[in-house]
């Protein structure tokens, strides 16, 4: 089978590279699951770059690159009660393949029509639903995402949406081509061109009650701005670090403010779906099947075309996701 891997640590557009293995043979408590998508995400890089902690550690030689993906289940092992030909998708190693073997217990099983790039994406899905539940906003409430033409960002404004929570989407630089406000926007802040204090802007568009709440994928300053902004109770979640810029407050910024600061990590980054999330996963999967929510695509991309599909999801990340199709 085809297969994008790696056997040295560094930056994916340098260590990758196309190879030819053996389908992988299955555990009793596993299935061979023929892929059919695979999306290319920063995690992924993460991944190549051995910046994850413990037990998500690359094994060498030939390690095969990618997170997440969808497929059909080909063979099932002894122990292993999900059928033939249902479509899966998960969280786990080894995506960016023709075939991957994958312990049951990791797989979500969806319907056989759900779409193919959303599917690809469910722990991004799943990551937005829990960034806007842990959030605790009620409907008429004020939200700040940054770094808003992220994926996760854009699944955000839609289920915020969805909720009646009105958003403030913040971009470094706007692109002409997507708007943000089609996606669930209430507004967008374009940060290059920010002249005045923002914190004096984001309380007059919140009609001076300020946010109650924000998830940041940046840091920086910008961050700091922000957190000053908030309304008394505010819930802060840092999801992400693209700034290598910090942030500064005084403890009065949170103390008087009553603002709870946390990190967020994917739910099951460590461990595998619970019998007890099966509700869960269906509202996610039912909200995202909605046609009007949708996640802007920047192409798909063959196996043998990896160069390009990396290098692209790399320099150019605001043009919407890539993916590998099998």
């Amino acid at each position: 089978m085809k297969a994008v891997v790696f056997d040295n640590i560094g930056s994916p557009e340098q260590v990758l590279k196309l190879a030819d293995l053996p389908i992988p043979s299955i555990a009793t408590n596993e299935v061979l699951v023929r892929m059919i998508i695979s999306s290319i995400s920063p995690g992924d890089f993460l991944f190549i770059e051995n910046l994850y902690p413990e037990p998500k550690k690359p094994k060498f030689p030939n390690q095969i690159g990618g997170n997440n993906g969808v497929g059909i289940v080909e063979r099932a092992g002894a122990d292993v009660n999900i059928a033939p030909n249902t479509l899966v998708t998960f969280s786990h190693y080894n995506t960016w393949a023709e075939y991957a073997a994958v312990p049951e217990e990791w797989l979500i099983p969806l319907p056989s029509d759900f779409p193919l790039e959303k599917a690809s994406q469910m722990a991004n899905l799943i990551t937005a639903w829990d960034l806007l539940a842990g959030s605790a906003l009620k409907e008429g409430d004020w939200i700040a995402v940054t770094a808003g033409y992220s994926t996760v960002s854009q699944m955000v404004l839609q289920f915020a949406r969805q909720r009646g929570v009105n958003s403030i989407a913040f971009v470094r630089r706007a692109h002409p081509d997507l708007d943000l406000r089609t996606l669930g926007a209430s507004i967008v802040i374009d940060l290059s061109a920010v002249d005045d204090s923002l914190r004096d802007r984001v309380m007059a568009l919140t009609s001076g009650k300020g946010l109650n709440a924000i998830i940041d994928n940046v840091g920086g300053p910008t961050t700091g701005e922000l957190i000053r902004s908030c309304a008394f109770g505010a819930k802060v979640v840092i999801n992400g670090g693209m700034s290598q810029e910090r942030f500064e407050l005084h403890n009065f910024d949170v103390l008087l403010s009553g603002i709870e600061i946390s990190a967020h990590v994917y739910r099951y980054f460590f461990t595998p779906p619970e019998p007890g999330d099966k509700k869960l996963l269906a509202d996610v999967i039912s909200a995202a099947q909605d046609p009007d929510f949708k996640i802007p695509v920047g192409g798909n991309h063959a196996l043998d075309d990896y160069k390009i599909a990396i290098r692209e999801s790399i320099h150019n990340p605001g043009q919407g996701k890539r993916f590998f199709r099998m």
